[in-house]
Order: structure tokens, then sequence, then C-alpha cells
């Protein structure tokens, strides 16, 4: 079937990506950063220098296999805080409704409105370029679909037979919010994580390469791509190999969200 092709893809390049991230200093054939030579400045790719080399004669698969490492954790990260931010609010303010709920619902309509890379734009203009700083800046502004999304889920819940009985046992609201509602909302919820680490990878990736992600020399994907813009039309492989990998990378976190809604929701699969 469709949806598990998609969760079996899915699944190979997560597990693919975490084991070159953490295998990276074992895999890599050269350092990322301190091995340069100009003397192999932007050599095609070769039995040397598999993905070729860059403008400072450094290994392009090297610094590749770190930059997963970077994707990986900034995406992670990033998701982690996003999903907690916009569950938080989205649980409190479905559950406990009136002012709340319509503060809540206003601001999630303001972070919808605006672009994500754009608002991170302003925050990075101030805090400044860097992993802490982009972390902070990309965890804070993608909360907005978790946030609708567990209230729409908590609106349909609590009034269901378990929580009514949860508040007639005396039960207090963050019990029943957290260990009654939550558990039983979190399917659709890990389904948004996992797509939106790809979507946080992106960002990342469109940061560093506008010069506001993380800072040179590290070997970020969007940074290497920045820089490959002069040598296009002589090395091609500089901006080719860095894309492959961002490409693939997010297109199997997405592959792997889509078969694990199918596998969480299987009314909306037969729908679909």
């Amino acid at each position: 079937m469709i949806f598990r092709s998609n969760l079996i893809v899915g699944l190979t390049i997560f597990a693919l990506v975490v084991l070159i991230a953490v295998f990276a200093p074992l895999i890599a054939p050269y350092d990322p950063i301190s091995h340069s030579n100009l003397l192999y400045a932007e050599e095609a790719p070769g039995a040397q220098f598999w993905f070729g080399t860059d403008e400072q004669g450094r290994d392009i698969f090297s610094r590749i296999m770190y930059g997963a490492r970077i994707s990986l954790m900034i995406g992670l990260a990033v998701q982690t805080m996003n999903t907690c931010v916009g569950v938080l609010l989205g649980l409190s303010a479905g559950y406990l409704g009136g002012w709340w709920d319509e503060f809540v619902q206003s601001l999630t309509n303001l972070m919808l409105a605006i672009p994500t890379v754009v608002f991170a734009l302003a925050l990075m203009a101030v805090l400044g370029p860097g992993i802490v700083s982009l972390l902070i800046a990309l965890g804070l502004t993608d909360w907005a679909y978790s946030c609708r999304i567990s209230r729409a889920q908590v609106l349909t819940h609590k009034s269901q037979n378990y929580v009514q009985a949860a508040r007639t046992m005396g039960y207090g609201r963050l019990h029943i919010m957290f260990r009654e509602i939550l558990p039983n909302i979190g399917g659709p919820l890990i389904v948004v994580a996992t797509m939106g680490i790809g979507s946080a990878i992106m960002a990342e990736a469109a940061l560093s390469f506008l010069g506001l992600g993380v800072v040179p020399p590290a070997p970020s994907w969007g940074g290497m791509l920045a820089r490959a813009r002069e040598q296009l039309m002589v090395a091609p492989w500089v901006a080719l190999f860095p894309g492959l990998a961002l490409f693939i990378t997010v297109l199997g976190f997405n592959m792997l969200g889509d078969g694990l809604r199918d596998l969480l929701d299987p009314h909306g699969k037969a729908k679909r």
C-alpha cells in the first residue's frame, strides 16, 4: 500500500540521516573545516574526492556528512520547541476556553499571517547569526499549526466520557489536560511534529543561505549552497550535492509524516 511505502521510505531516509550524523567522524575521510588545500580547489568528483572540492579545496563529501549533524540537530531542537509551545497553548486554550481561548486564537492567526522565515529574519537581525540565535528564532515562530491542531483535538475530546469521568472523580484541570486528554491526541501531533522537522531544516538552510544562520566555516548545507553561487558555471558539483542532501532529507521527513498520518488515522486514509 502507498502509505506503507511512504512510511518505509521515510523511515529509511530518517535512519540513514541519523547514522550519518552520529558516525560522521568515522565516515568522513577529511576534516570538514581544517583540511583545505588550494591546489585542489574546485576539484571535480573523483576517486580522491567523491563529491569534489569547494573553492578552498575542502572535501564536499566530508562537509555534507558533518552538515547532517547540524541540520538534524537544529531540525529536532526547533521542532521540539515549536511543538511544546503549540501544544501548551492549544491544549490550554481548547480546554479552558473564554478570554484565554480568544487570545490564543488571535495570536495564532497573527503567527500564521507572517511567513516563518520573515519572522525569523527579523529576530535574527536582532539576535545576530549563530546556532543559539537560530534555535531561538525558529523555535518561537512556527508553533501555530501545532497549536491549532491540538486545540481542535481538545475541543473534540473534552466532551468525551473519559473526561467527564475524570471530572466526576475530582481530578483538577492540569491532570485532565496532561494525563487524560494529551495522550489521546498524540497521533496528529506526532504527524505534525515529524513534518515540521523537514520545514525546520529548510528554514535553517534558508537563513544560512542568507548569511544569518550557522556561522562559517561550519559545514551547513544552506551555507554551502550560498557560497556555491559563484561557482555554478565552473564547478556545479559544489551546489549539486548539498542541494541533493537537503532535498532527500526533507523529502524523507515529509514521507515519514505522511505515512504516520495514514497509519495513525485510518479513517482519514479511507477518505483520501
